[in-house]
C-alpha cells in the first residue's frame, strides 16, 4: 500500500487482487448470496481506492483493511434488515393458482374499474391524476402543462383522491 500511495500502479493493482480473495472470505462469514458477497467485496475495494491516501505505512495493513471490511459489512448487513422488514418476499406459493396468465382477467377487471372510475371524475380532476399521478409529472411541469396554479392541481388531486376511494369503498361493498 505505501508503494501504491507513492504512485506504483502495478503495486497497487497487486495488492488489490491480492486482497480480494480474502475480502471474499470475510463477506462470506455474513452472506450466502454470492451475489452480495461480491456486492460487499466491490464495496470494500472502492472504500480502500477512495481512503487509499488515509493509511499510515508506519503501521500494519491488515488492522486498517479489516477495519474497512467490517465496516462495509455492517452497512450491508443494516441495509438488508431495514429491507427485510418492510419486505415480504412472494414466492409462488403465495398464488392462489401458479399458471401464468390465471389471474389476468381479475387484474383487466380492475383496470377497468380504475379507468371507469377516473371517467367520473370532473375534468380538473381527472387531469390532475393523469399528469401527478399516472404521467409521474412533478407539481410545477403539471402546473405549467395545465395552465393550472399547483395549489389548484394540489386541490384537484387530494379532492380526486378521495372520491376514488368513495367509489372503491362503494364497490367493495357492492361485491
Amino acid at each position: 500500500m505505501a508503494r501504491a500511495q507513492e504512485g506504483d500502479q502495478g503495486a497497487y493493482r497487486q495488492l488489490l487482487e491480492g486482497i480480494t480473495p480474502y475480502l471474499r472470505a470475510l463477506a462470506a462469514r455474513h452472506f450466502r448470496s454470492g451475489d452480495d458477497i461480491e456486492d460487499v467485496v466491490q464495496d470494500v475495494l472502492l472504500t480502500v481506492h477512495a481512503v487509499r491516501g488515509t493509511y499510515d505505512p508506519a503501521r500494519p495493513f491488515g488492522p486498517w483493511l479489516v477495519a474497512i471490511a467490517n465496516r462495509r459489512i455492517v452497512d450491508v448487513l443494516r441495509r438488508h434488515g431495514r429491507a427485510g422488514l418492510h419486505e415480504t418476499p412472494l414466492d409462488s406459493e403465495h398464488e392462489t393458482f401458479v399458471v401464468a396468465g390465471a389471474n389476468l382477467q381479475e387484474e383487466a377487471m380492475d383496470a377497468r374499474f380504475v379507468r371507469e372510475a377516473i371517467e367520473q371524475l370532473s375534468a380538473g380532476q381527472r387531469d390532475a391524476v393523469r399528469m401527478l399521478k399516472l404521467e409521474e409529472m412533478s407539481l410545477r411541469e403539471a402546473a405549467a402543462a395545465s395552465g393550472m396554479s399547483v395549489a389548484a392541481l394540489k386541490v384537484a388531486t387530494h379532492r380526486a383522491m378521495k372520491r376514488l376511494r368513495e367509489l372503491l369503498r362503494q364497490r367493495g361493498s357492492n361485491s
